[in-house]
């Protein structure tokens, strides 16, 4: 489960995000999409910190990972995210994208992760 309550982020003063209010189910898939600028990039990447937020707070499965005591590392390893173009490896199929992480992580055997990824694609 990921809560996000009143997210804020700006790039100097320019404010991308401001007061998100969010909250996706276990096993949810979620499709965030807007136009050019609208900071769909930003509030994903705001999600498992590759963007710090400038305010509010992100829940994961109970933990506030928005607290400096947080082990993001770990977090990460738990929370599945698929960006799209630029942040997806050319060299790689999109099944062989999703299924990178869960493999080398340990998380899945490669059968069991092109299995969970052919049914999402």
């Amino acid at each position: 489960m990921i809560t996000v309550n009143n997210l804020h982020k700006s790039f100097g003063k320019l404010d991308v995000l401001k007061g998100v209010n969010q909250h996706i189910r276990p096993g949810e898939k979620v499709v965030v999409i807007g136009p050019s600028g609208s900071g769909k990039s930003t509030f994903l990447r705001c999600l498992n910190l590759l963007e710090q937020p400038t305010a509010g707070e992100i829940i994961f499965d109970g933990q506030t990972i928005t607290d400096p005591k947080s082990d993001i590392n770990l977090i990460r390893r738990r929370m599945g995210m698929v960006f799209q173009q630029f942040n997806l490896f050319p060299h790689l199929t999109v099944l062989q994208n999703m299924t990178l992480a869960p493999i080398q992580t340990g998380l899945m055997k490669k059968a069991e992760a092109e299995q969970k990824a052919m049914k999402l694609l």
